[in-house]
């Protein structure tokens, strides 16, 4: 019996030692203050940098998780998460917030699943891309009537309609011969794009990321590339049609996942919609162009999906804490994917490889850095053709190909 009284003495110790989780929503002041909470609850597997600023002057801040912060280490992956894009969508900053607690709160618990994430993976989380749009939408709050008040920065511009487009050159490409990866910015990009769209871009090129997710609001769907259909616009409307990446199979199994690990997404019918297995190509559902999806994809090689996570663009307070439980499993299991799905393998020194070699590997994406000697790969069981080139990469550069056991 003594037993026992120490045990449920114990258990309720921790349970009135234990820090009440409160589920908010928090300006950019309080964001900020969560951010460096965390750093300084895990200062060993955490650093907060910003990758530039907004118009206003807000800084855009990420959150990053590793075992080594601030150094890429050979053959561990770059994962991303980026939320709030649009201002008024405002659950995914909220969700990652609470994804960068859970992070560091497991660690420190010893939780094995945890560990091996955060020693395996170099995890960055960006809770708000557009800070501005979001002070303007909170302003508001959830109660008032103005729908899209909040979503644009404060020039007034989607910062989702704001990348270059790099569509139009991929379908030309494809008809009539060309590169279907890596493909370059116009010359006169820096001036095309917001402030934090540059940021963004600037931050996407300088870290080698191999999977990547985007949060936003409005629906309950998994979305992925492409984005944009063929004909995007026919006679002044824009079409939607099946537009599928040479690595669809892979997007739809990423999908799945976020899916299926979600406390309802899979079920399909969610805010008056239909979606098979909670999941969609963007193109089929509405084209949009210069979307940041597609961009990532297009020039970087980076696998990025769309989480279209809440009917309700700014939902209520207290609302917050059954979507964290609804997405938190799905969080996981997404960033843990990039261990599943790419495989990397060392390549000894230009060994096998010369410029203009040809060989056979499996996926689409298909480039090669001879400077640091290993690639990724991706599991598509499919074979294509590709030739080794040296070209004007970044100083690292992804190539995806397909387990062909």
């Amino acid at each position: 019996m003594s037993g026992l009284l120490s045990v449920f003495l114990h258990l309720f110790l921790l349970c009135k030692l234990a820090a009440p989780v409160t589920f908010r929503h928090r300006r950019y002041d309080d964001l900020v203050r969560t951010l460096y909470k965390v750093h300084n609850e895990c200062p060993h597997i955490t650093r907060v940098y910003s990758v530039g600023r907004s118009v206003k002057g807000r800084h855009l801040y990420v959150l990053e998780f590793s075992d080594y912060p601030g150094i890429h280490e050979p053959l561990e992956p770059e994962v991303k998460y980026v939320g709030n894009m649009h201002g008024n969508e405002v659950l995914g900053r909220e969700l990652l917030l609470q994804l960068s607690e859970f992070l560091c709160e497991e660690f420190r618990s010893a939780n094995p699943r945890i560990l091996r994430l955060v020693q395996d993976t170099r995890i960055h989380i960006m809770p708000s891309m557009n800070p501005d749009g979001y002070e303007v939408a909170a302003a508001q709050g959830p109660d008032a009537s103005g729908y899209l008040v909040g979503r644009n920065n404060a020039n007034g511009v989607d910062l989702n309609r704001n990348f270059p487009d790099l569509n139009t050159y991929i379908y030309y490409n494809e008809k009539y011969g060309g590169p279907n990866h890596h493909l370059p910015l116009p010359d006169n990009w820096k001036s095309q794009v917001e402030p934090e769209t540059r940021a963004v871009i600037q931050w996407i090129r300088s870290l080698n990321f191999v999977l990547s997710a985007n949060l936003h609001g409005g629906a309950v769907v998994a979305n992925y590339p492409y984005d944009k259909s063929l004909e995007h616009r026919f006679r002044g409307f824009r079409r939607t049609a099946n537009t599928p990446t040479p690595d669809d199979k892979l997007f739809q199994k990423l999908a799945k996942v976020y899916s299926y690990a979600h406390g309802w997404m899979h079920h399909g019918w969610n805010c008056g919609d239909y979606f098979p297995d909670g999941i969609t190509n963007g193109a089929s559902w509405y084209s949009l162009s210069k979307g940041m999806q597609d961009f990532n994809y297009l020039h970087t090689n980076c696998f990025e999906i769309t989480l279209e996570l809440s009917c309700d663009k700014f939902p209520r307070q207290e609302e917050l804490q059954r979507e964290w439980l609804g997405n938190r499993e799905a969080l996981i299991q997404f960033l843990e994917q990039v261990k599943l799905n790419f495989l990397t393998f060392m390549v000894p020194e230009r060994e096998g490889f010369s410029n203009g070699r040809q060989g056979f590997l499996c996926g689409s994406s298909l480039t090669f850095a001879l400077t640091h000697q290993y690639i990724w790969a991706s599991s598509t069981n499919e074979m294509y053709p590709f030739n080794i080139t040296e070209q004007n990469y970044p100083s690292e550069t992804v190539l995806y190909a397909g387990d062909c056991a």
